[in-house]
């Protein structure tokens, strides 16, 4: 019986070569999606699994309410550590303190590297069980190690060992190489970037804190003199495997509270644990919630996954229902000669499974063919799971789901025939079929012009994003990072060598990017202010010519002056800090705080620097040249950027001979901020128009089917004088009105879907009208043209060889 089925089934697969290449190749195109996106979601969803001990450990955050919102924040004080590891030692294997991760100076003889690492206790590379290629767990021992990546290792020392070997780090202190890791996977960011550049990196090397601690006096001082409302530090913890998350959230949730200085408990400070399996895709908090992140795009591409298999599917049931009356006498005969419905159902449910198997295998070869760019577009290093015995198992589960889904309703409708009707001929499709197959075209163009929809919203939304005024002009100005003291002092002597170039018109410094707030400051106060009213704003320390060098915008007073000797002390507000102050005229007002009086001599239009979608937080800018961390430079316009540079390079490396020139564009770091976005637009493109090509394949299949049952009635409406034009009316309005009510059905439902996702905006547009239209008659023109070529090609059929083949 076995060897029976498959006879028939390869002879109706090669009988009828194009309802099998379109139901063969829909499932295909269909499958090969459905992979790509599983094997991203995959990837996704296993973030920091490579760590031994990935779901006990967590950093701490905490949870600060000022003036009704709360804010969820990474900065720590120093005392913490000591108080989780004595008050709660049995909740805790390991706690971690460390600094803010960023680039570093290392340097071997001549040769300098800016790499990027952090300082961490010596605990670290036990809790994060670094795969040690070199050395071993207790390496950090000793305050004057290092641990470093195999990359950099290779790059220093090439094939020598370099145990044992020298290190000076930021062109200050010598440290010994007490271990080499491997490099930490693409898809893991225990240690993603704060930098000024915005762009992720991976660690390349960790030093001892107690290094860090002995190079920074404030450091020092927070330790020595426990400083709990000093917040400068992250700190990672392991529980015990016999805690839970939640119960040690529960215990230590007022920890701060209790200890920070009666002005700092007006903030409510509460800490908690953050699981590392959340955070690549729950990294988003709002008013002190975690509000997703990467799981809203993992959930978004599962749900299109499903609905193009979906439509793969339907096209599969489609056409083999509609195909019915051409096995009708097959059926007939089997039954008569004693096939029982069992067996019919067996030989149809086979057919299925070989159809998907083939469409399966083309699949395959689909994805690992397409793999590469798709890599490219999503910004992913995933490898084909080529013998990865999981992916053959589920990929063997995904045929017999599909060979089930697709093949289930024709089986049991194609088995369900009476003999006596189909062989006496007068076998007609009944209305409940048709009504059936309608609801599935109806099914399937509603979800295309759903994504269609979807990705028109996210490339409007992405473009009002980019279309907002930044309050700067982000164009031929670069940032230098000053990762050492080599600059410290040189300001204005670095400032004329550099003009004097002619490659540079201005030269600032800033203690924060511009495409990034780095300070933050409570405790200030000015008359009028609300005395129950808790401040935090933004801060940016800069020189006097940071106006002139970004281009900003003055909408109320002054810029600094080095004509004025007050301004030192002055302040500059943002339009946002003013709003955020409710100063009516803010020009020559007062506002103190710690160290003493700052007078208001300017007003400055909002400058995007944090996220563009959403709105621009108050920040105070004042001059203050000792606690700059970058250099910006306004390139010459109409000048080679090539021949700049090197300019440019060569009087840094007169300033700061063993201090790596390393810079970045600000238009390219500011178009950072929307690469997750730009990502997500193209691959939902993308989808959505293979969807949209699955839906007209199934489509221009069912055109040809109807186009061979109304080959007489054509034939006929010839004879009688109809025109190709009358004739291509008929055999398209059925299914133009098909999609038509897909576009009624998909309006409410996109509108829904779409709204949700806004909600993750503050910046956000409002859906127009018109992209529904616009999305509704776009999908009926392509579907037209998709069986328009079926339809002229019947309607000029001679009506001569129609009517005589009746």
């Amino acid at each position: 019986m076995f060897k029976n089925y498959i006879k028939i089934t390869f002879r109706n697969l090669l009988k009828n070569k194009t309802y099998s290449l379109l139901n063969i190749g829909g499932l295909a195109l269909g499958l090969a999606i459905t992979i790509l996106i599983g094997l991203w979601i995959y990837d996704e969803t296993s973030y920091n699994t490579n760590f031994k001990n990935h779901q006990y450990i967590a950093q701490i955050l905490v949870n600060k309410t000022n003036n009704g919102e709360t804010r969820t924040r990474y900065t720590l004080p120093y005392p913490l550590a000591d108080e989780l590891r004595n008050t709660y030692a049995d909740d805790f294997e390991h706690v971690v303190m460390g600094c803010f991760p960023g680039d570093n100076i290392l340097s071997v003889e001549e040769k300098n590297l800016n790499e990027y690492g952090a300082f961490m206790e010596k605990d670290a590379l036990r809790m994060f069980s670094l795969n040690m290629l070199k050395g071993n767990h207790d390496a950090l021992n000793d305050p004057n190690s290092i641990v470093i990546s195999e990359s950099t290792a290779k790059a220093f020392f090439g094939y020598e060992d370099p145990m044992g070997k020298t290190i000076k780090v930021n062109n200050d202190k010598y440290v010994t190489i007490k271990g080499v890791f491997e490099e930490l996977p693409s898809n893991s960011n225990i240690f993603d970037a704060l930098s000024a550049f915005s762009e992720p990196k991976k660690l390349q090397f960790i030093a001892p804190w107690d290094l860090y601690v002995a190079s920074n006096d404030w450091v020092k001082t927070a330790r020595d003199r426990k400083l709990w409302d000093n917040n400068s530090y992250q700190i990672y913890v392991q529980i015990s495997d016999r805690s839970s998350m939640q119960d040690v959230n529960d215990k230590i949730e007022n920890i701060l509270y209790n200890h920070v200085p009666d002005y700092s408990k007006q903030s409510k400070p509460q800490i908690f644990l953050h699981p590392m399996k959340d955070w690549h895709l729950k990294s988003s908090f709002k008013n002190g919630v975690s509000v997703g992140g990467a799981i809203q795009y993992v959930r978004m591409f599962g749900i299109i996954g499903i609905f193009v298999l979906l439509l793969a599917c339907i096209n599969f049931m489609n056409l083999s229902t509609a195909r019915a009356q051409k096995r009708a006498k097959e059926v007939g005969i089997r039954k008569t000669v004693g096939s029982n419905k069992k067996q019919l159902v067996g030989q149809f449910m086979f057919e299925s499974f070989i159809v998907t198997l083939s469409a399966f295998l083309l699949a395959i070869a689909l994805v690992a063919l397409v793999l590469p760019l798709f890599n490219q577009l999503a910004d992913k290093n995933i490898i084909f799971p080529l013998f990865n015995p999981i992916f053959w198992s589920i990929g063997l589960g995904l045929v017999m789901v599909t060979s089930i889904l697709a093949g289930s309703y024709p089986a049991l409708y194609l088995s369900s025939f009476r003999p006596i009707t189909v062989l006496k001929g007068t076998l007609r499709t009944g209305s409940s079929t048709m009504s059936f197959r309608k609801a599935l075209v109806i099914i399937q163009f509603t979800v295309s012009i759903i994504l269609i929809v979807g990705t028109v919203v996210v490339n409007r939304q992405i473009q009002h994003a980019k279309n907002l005024p930044i309050g700067y002009d982000k164009n031929e100005l670069i940032m230098i990072e000053k990762s050492t003291e080599d600059f410290d002092g040189k300001y204005n002597s670095l400032r004329e060598a550099l003009k004097k170039t002619g490659a540079v018109t201005e030269m600032t410094e800033s203690s924060s990017p511009l495409t990034d707030v780095w300070h933050s400051n409570g405790g200030y106060e000015w008359e009028g202010k609300d005395s129950n009213f808790i401040t935090n704003i933004n801060s940016n320390y800069v020189s006097h010519d940071f106006g002139k060098t970004v281009g900003w915008e003055m909408a109320q007073g002054r810029d600094f002056s080095r004509d004025f000797a007050s301004d030192s002390s002055a302040y500059i507000l943002n339009e946002a800090a003013v709003k955020y102050m409710n100063l009516l005229d803010p020009i020559g007002k007062t506002i103190r705080w710690s160290d003493g009086e700052h007078k208001i001599i300017g007003v400055v239009k909002n400058l995007i620097t944090e996220s563009p979608f959403e709105p621009v937080k108050q920040c105070i800018y004042t001059i203050q040249y000792d606690e700059t961390n970058l250099i910006n430079l306004k390139l010459a316009p109409g000048k080679s950027v090539t021949e700049s540079l090197a300019q440019i390079e060569s009087v840094f490396q007169k300033f700061a001979p063993s201090v790596p020139f390393d810079y970045q564009f600000v238009d390219t770091a500011f178009g950072n901020k929307f690469k997750a976005e730009e990502r997500m637009r193209k691959l939902s493109g993308i989808f959505s128009f293979l969807a949209l090509l699955i839906s007209c394949l199934g489509l221009f299949g069912l055109a040809i089917f109807m186009a061979e049952q109304r080959t007489k009635e054509i034939g006929i409406r010839k004879v009688l004088g109809a025109s190709i034009s009358s004739l291509f009316k008929m055999l398209s309005k059925e299914f133009a009105i098909l999609i038509l009510v897909s576009g009624l059905i998909s309006i409410p439902v996109s509108y829904y879907f779409m709204e949700q996702w806004l909600e993750n905006y503050t910046n956000r547009i409002v859906i127009p009208w018109w992209v529904f239209a616009a999305a509704i008659m776009g999908v009926l023109l392509i579907a037209l043209l998709t069986i328009s070529f079926q339809a002229v090609k019947a309607a000029n059929v001679d009506p001569i060889k129609s009517l005589r083949k009746e």
